[in-house]
């Protein structure tokens, strides 16, 4: 792989419904509601990515993830552009503090492809300028004068569209920190660009360790043999990848297709790590699923896949510092004794309790 490849496929991307349409072989169709959605949040996919489209319009999980529609113009009052609250939390341009021990750094506001289910649809599309040396400055003064920031997640946008060279320079900058010993990448071209992972990117990684990507394969179907092989370019590199995927209504809401996504995550090295809550952000309602659906994944899960293929479904809820995780409620009774317990499968045992000594 080289630098041409992904390029040339950036600059193939699909900007609009028309282009997207033809791409896939589609009668332009007028739709109002198609027109206003794309209006609001831009659209871009990867000639790539749109390729593994298999049936437009007929709950495709690639289509829907790709293609603006009425659904994002669904209001309502628990929605925001900001759901997580980052806006508030950004000391200096570019740099969000949420968290005692972690910090984000904002790199770039482009994506390969924009997904319709982006937690920061506020910025997608919007041409900003990638990270200044200004900004990244200001941002390491923070980091310096807050060591107890040991961990720094560097996402966007997506910050691999950047160049090698803008990598090096951010990398460089932030593993001078003494207080950071652990960078985190998150990324989707993986998913959308898999060419983007050069050796010459491989060797900029290789120079800053510890340094963990993650990735957002949300379906099976993502999983093609150009995105596992980018994927083990980075682990041959020994470079971790973990899986962070969204729940998402008629893409990826059954337990089957989420058992055959963390299956052949765990297979091919890369280790299912999150189960997202869809946001509550403005565009992306139509995506959402009851929190019961996540937890029915779970329990389903169990039993079914190894623990190291089981990801941790989490909420994220606007207003409180951090992520709540939600499993499933296998106890059904405490006793002094005794704690009842059922399994997966609904089978109740008994476990009893430890004999207290004084």
């Amino acid at each position: 792989m080289n630098d041409k490849a992904w390029k040339e496929q950036m600059a193939q991307r699909l900007t609009n419904a028309s282009a997207f349409a033809r791409f896939l072989g589609m009668d332009k169709t007028e739709d109002t509601a198609i027109a206003e959605a794309e209006k609001q949040f831009p659209m871009a996919v990867t000639p790539y990515y749109a390729s593994l489209i298999r049936k437009p319009y007929e709950k495709d999980p690639i289509f829907l993830q790709c293609m603006p529609g009425a659904g994002e113009l669904i209001e309502a009052t628990w929605l925001t552009n900001d759901p997580l609250g980052e806006l508030p939390c950004s000391p200096t341009p570019k740099l969000v503090h949420r968290y005692p021990d972690r910090a984000l750094l904002l790199a770039c506001s482009e994506c390969a492809t924009y997904c319709r289910h982006c937690t920061r649809k506020r910025i997608s599309g919007e041409t900003l300028p990638p990270i200044s040396d200004e900004e990244l400055a200001a941002a390491i003064k923070y980091l310096e004068e807050h060591p107890e920031i040991d961990d720094l997640l560097i996402s966007g946008g997506d910050p691999l569209l950047l160049s090698d060279e803008a990598i090096d320079r951010i990398l460089s900058a932030v593993t001078k920190v003494k207080s950071i010993k652990a960078i985190r990448i998150a990324t989707r071209v993986l998913v959308t660009l898999p060419m983007r992972i050069t050796p010459g990117l491989i060797n900029i990684f290789s120079k800053y360790k510890p340094i963990f990507v993650n990735t957002q394969f949300n379906h099976p179907r993502e999983l093609t043999p150009e995105a596992l092989s980018a994927a083990s370019m980075l682990i041959d590199a020994g470079i971790p990848v973990a899986n962070q995927f969204v729940l998402l209504k008629d893409v990826n809401d059954t337990p089957e297709c989420v058992e055959e996504l963390c299956r052949t995550l765990y297979h091919n090295r890369i280790r299912p790590y999150y189960m997202f809550q869809c946001d509550l952000v403005r565009g992306v309602e139509h995506f959402r699923t009851p929190l019961s659906t996540g937890i029915n994944i779970m329990d389903y899960l169990r039993g079914r896949l190894s623990g190291m293929a089981i990801p941790n479904f989490c909420v994220d809820i606007p207003g409180l510092s951090g992520k709540i995780e939600l499993l499933p409620n296998y106890i059904i009774e405490e006793k002094p004794n005794e704690t009842i317990l059922r399994d997966n499968r609904g089978r109740v045992t008994s476990y009893p309790s430890p004999i207290t000594t004084k």
